[in-house]
């Protein structure tokens, strides 16, 4: 995932959450997040990002996932699937934590781990207060699965 300031690495987790797993691979081999704003950032806690609408409220045209939860915790760096109220409507939004958040192991779908980067993750545009809402927001310059990019 690249962003303004450098290439951030995110190890996927299929041993995890495999339905996850192939939905991120397969909105970002469709070209999905290339673009898309950083809607919710709140410092300490987490960056999210994947929504088209740059609302929060938005997907992709695919239908929304069961959750896969683990007991993977949620520590600095790791990766997870944003959703509603509803355990089962991750759809394509997702979440990179600037500090550990345990208060959300069990309840979120982990999916992956930064291990490249997290110093670019820090230096996303932080938003206002708990909502986190951003304007101007930073964006993901693009999104790509490391064994599609040949010779990068």
């Amino acid at each position: 995932m690249d962003l303004k300031d450098g290439r951030v690495v995110i190890r996927l987790r299929p041993d995890l959450a495999p339905k996850h797993v192939e939905r991120i691979k397969t909105l970002t081999r469709e070209g999905f997040y290339d673009g898309l704003k950083f809607h919710r950032v709140i410092d300490g806690f987490m960056a999210q990002t994947g929504d088209p609408t740059g609302t929060g409220g938005g997907g992709s045209d695919y239908p929304d996932l069961p959750a896969e939860f683990s007991s993977e915790p949620f520590t600095r760096g790791t990766v997870g699937m944003a959703r509603t109220p509803d355990p089962n409507s991750a759809n394509s939004q997702f979440f990179i934590c600037f500090d550990d958040a345990e208060f959300l192991n069990g309840q979120y779908t982990v999916f992956g781990e930064v291990v490249d980067g997290m110093d670019y993750v820090d230096q996303i545009k932080k938003g206002a207060g708990q909502s986190g809402s951003v304007s101007d927001p930073d964006t993901i310059v693009k999104m790509q699965v490391a064994a599609d990019a040949k010779g990068e």
